[in-house]
């Protein structure tokens, strides 16, 4: 076990120190917090959590260790993370290596033994934070002067920062214990999607291929003439991190493919939509950032409990007369998804390939399918 000293210091001068473990050094981002109770080897490879330092709610971390088969990307996206208690020895017959030594080899700095109670109910009562995790500079001048220089994710693309750089076929589906990756038998000729990464996970890859898609990855600003070259029975619109407002190369592109194509988009794929079609968005307080997120759909009144991952909300009224609203947080009300009357084309601000996190979800990607059939 580390026993080197290592202080995790908000831009309103909270601070809580703890013992270091991972990588030492500095990382500075926003800190949220996720209240799942597992799957941390997902969250830390989402790359929606690029810029974010993320503060896990359940207080025992580690002891299941990391393997190879549980990325969503192909490195780890998030810039710190903090937890209350680290398991360093991890029994599970899956496990390659533990939790610290994953985050030393990718240089992510990690903190235990902090209140992270305490810290959710500060990041639940006054928002989320720019913060620094440090284990060589305590001083609290130097590090708000270090937190000051890293823009705030308000205004900020980061999709450039985590989108691939040419395009790809994927052929995995989702793995199952004893012979991963293997495709479901549809019975029908499979239909090719085009899948924008705007930060995609891998997961709402494997997913797709399981529905029945052949499906074609490309970097975010792909142009939306070069999409539609490839005749695509159908557009994805991934999740991806940060603001997306300022990714104004994926909305004007996404204006030109509605109506033409039909296109279905998850979190930040949605907001980008929404934007797309008219509507407006804006930071939530602390954002989404778990498993346990309960949604209704107002067409079946029927509740999911969904995974979800994103500080931006879309604005409702500024979709009137726009768009379909079909899904609300019984939370705090905002938009979860939404769809259009007159082109086939719909969206979900939650995950439903989850991981981690609940299936309630998983139909939408044979909604997805049925809709390009029809």
């Amino acid at each position: 076990m580390s026993t080197m000293k290592a202080i995790l210091f908000l831009e309103d001068g909270t601070k809580f120190e703890g013992v270091s473990f991972g990588c030492g050094g500095e990382a500075v981002g926003e800190v949220v917090f996720n209240t799942s109770l597992s799957g941390y080897q997902e969250i830390l490879t989402d790359p929606s959590y690029k810029g974010q330092i993320v503060v896990m709610t359940y207080p025992e971390i580690g002891n299941y260790g990391v393997n190879p088969d549980d990325v969503e990307s192909w490195r780890p996206f998030a810039e710190g993370f903090v937890v209350r208690s680290y398991n360093p020895m991890p029994s599970n017959f899956r496990s390659k290596q533990n939790l610290g030594d994953y985050l030393k080899k990718n240089k992510i700095p990690g903190i235990e033994g902090i209140d992270t109670r305490a810290l959710t109910r500060h990041l639940r009562d006054h928002g989320s934070k720019m913060g620094v995790i440090s284990t060589r500079d305590f001083n609290p001048k130097t590090l708000l002067k270090k937190i000051k220089v890293v823009p705030p994710m308000v205004g900020c693309d980061l999709v450039k920062e985590v989108t691939c750089k040419k395009p790809y076929e994927w052929k995995e589906g989702t793995w199952r214990l004893g012979g991963k990756g293997r495709v479901r038998a549809t019975g029908r000729s499979p239909l090719r999607v085009i899948a924008y990464d705007f930060g995609i996970k891998r997961n709402i890859l494997r997913n797709l291929v399981d529905a029945g898609c052949n499906v074609t990855v490309v970097p975010a600003a792909t142009p939306a003439a070069d999409v539609l070259s490839r005749r695509p029975d159908g557009v994805f619109l991934s999740n991806g991190p940060g603001d997306p407002e300022p990714v104004t190369y994926a909305i004007e592109n996404i204006k030109k493919l509605v109506g033409r194509v039909p296109i279905f988009g998850i979190c930040l794929g949605h907001q980008l939509l929404s934007l797309a079609l008219g509507g407006q968005t804006y930071k939530l307080k602390f954002g989404h950032h778990g498993g346990n997120q309960p949604v209704m759909d107002l067409e079946t009144k029927k509740v999911e409990i969904t995974a979800q991952n994103h500080g931006f909300a879309v604005d409702t009224d500024s979709l009137k007369g726009k768009a379909v609203l079909t899904h609300i947080n019984l939370n705090d009300k905002t938009v979860e998804g939404l769809r259009l009357t007159k082109a086939p084309v719909f969206s979900v601000q939650y995950h439903p390939e989850a991981s981690p996190g609940p299936h309630d979800a998983n139909y939408l990607f044979e909604r997805f399918v049925n809709m390009m059939r029809a």
